[in-house]
Parts: structure tokens; C-alpha cells; sequence
């Protein structure tokens, strides 16, 4: 796992406890009330929050020929793939606190499963959104693997897409996503936050927060609910 740099953690400190709703707040308050949000289709596997530093991974679906061959000749075939194709490079570069933002130009292909994501968090990933889906569904809800999405995948890469680049930027869900954004998400959703305007964002985010705290802690008071984190 790489460190995670000063003005990262300076960031990242900077959104603590926020939550998709107040950094959208925040954005209105910085003028982006039409930028930023992607798009509903980009929904969570899970109920979660998440706040990271945006790693952006670019693919492109393969265009081929593919071989005619079948049983161990694919077998062989397959590892090279994986070998000279699609090697998810991007794992070994992670540093702490980044959020992986793949855009596989929304192909049916789980480019993010059970074991690469697992890695990425191992290497210091807080969370993955990307405009296609994950395989291996099960396990990754079961690891508690933050991710946002629009399918639920089933088929491997091999054939099916290539990788392209990463730290360039890309386009998720109707918003073009920059390396260092920072991407913050939650069961209402993703919203990006371009890196130059982040503290700002961050300054009106914790306002509105707070004020939406001591407003629900009254009628918490009120109806003689219990108090919880949400209000405290």
C-alpha cells in the first residue's frame, strides 16, 4: 500500500462525517447546482458510505479476432490475456483512501469481482464506482466491498474489454471525473467534486450538516425519540 499523500489526507479530513446530500449542498453552495451528481443509474450494491480520492481507470471493449478454440487451448489463451490484455495494472499503484472510478464504457462485463476489488481495498482502495457492473456479487456484499454501479455482471473480461489507461480522465454517468476529484458516496447516490474547489465545497457541505443536526435533534427531542449518531 502507497501512503497516502498530505493534501490527500488534508482533503479527505476535510469531508469526514459528510454525507451525499450535504456535499451536494456544498456544490450548490460553490455554484455547481448542475454538475456533479452522476447519474441514478449508478446505484450501490449496498447500503454504505464512502468518501475517497478519485483513481480513474479508462477501458475499451476489445474489438478482436477472437480465437476459435475451446478447453485447455482457451485455458492457455485466457492467461495470456490476462498477461498482455487486461493485467488491472491499476492495483499496484493504489494509494490509501483512493476511490476507483472505472469507466468500461458501460459494457456487461465485471471488470471488478471478488478478488481484484479485495486486492484494491488491500492496497488502500475505500471504494469503486464505475457505468458497467461487478461479478461475483455475493461475495463482494459479503466482503463489504463499497461498490457503486449500474449492472450486476456475470461474464469475465477476457474478449470483452481491454484496458486502456488510468489517471486520465474519464466520463461516469453524465459527469467527466478527474485523477484527485474527490468522489463521495452513499445509498442517495455519487457525487464528484472537482479537486480545486474541494475545501469550499467541503466549508458549505459541514454547514448545511450541521444545521440539519440540531433541526432533527429538536423533533427527536420533540417525540421523545432516542438520540442517535445522525443527531449528535
Amino acid at each position: 500500500m502507497n501512503a497516502i499523500t498530505k493534501e490527500n489526507k488534508e482533503i479527505l479530513e476535510a469531508f469526514q462525517g459528510l454525507r451525499v446530500a450535504d456535499v451536494r449542498d456544498g456544490m450548490d453552495w460553490c455554484g455547481m447546482m448542475h454538475y456533479g451528481s452522476v447519474d441514478h443509474s449508478i446505484m450501490p450494491l449496498f447500503r454504505t458510505i464512502k468518501i475517497g480520492i478519485a483513481r480513474t481507470v479508462k477501458c475499451l471493449p476489445f474489438q478482436g479476432p477472437m480465437p476459435f478454440i475451446t478447453g485447455d487451448e482457451y485455458s492457455k489463451w485466457s492467461e495470456e490475456y490476462d498477461k498482455k490484455t487486461f493485467s488491472f495494472p491499476f492495483l499496484g499503484s493504489i494509494e490509501e483512501g483512493d476511490f476507483i472510478c472505472l469507466d468500461q464504457c458501460s459494457m456487461d462485463v465485471g471488470v471488478m469481482g471478488s478478488n481484484s476489488a479485495l486486492l484494491a481495498v488491500k492496497n488502500g482502495a475505500v471504494g469503486f464506482v464505475c457505468n458497467g457492473g461487478t461479478r461475483d456479487s455475493d461475495e463482494m456484499i459479503l466482503e463489504k466491498i463499497p461498490f457503486w454501479g449500474s449492472m450486476i455482471c456475470q461474464p469475465m473480461v477476457q474478449g470483452r474489454i481491454i484496458y486502456e489507461a488510468q489517471q486520465v480522465p474519464i466520463h461516469i454517468g453524465g459527469v467527466v471525473i478527474y485523477p484527485g476529484d474527490v468522489v463521495a458516496a452513499d445509498g442517495d447516490g455519487v457525487v464528484i467534486v472537482p479537486r480545486k474547489i474541494a475545501f469550499d465545497v467541503a466549508k458549505y457541505a459541514h454547514q448545511e450538516l450541521d444545521s440539519d443536526k440540531k433541526g432533527r435533534k429538536k423533533l427527536y427531542l420533540s417525540m421523545n425519540m432516542e438520540l442517535d449518531e445522525t443527531v449528535l
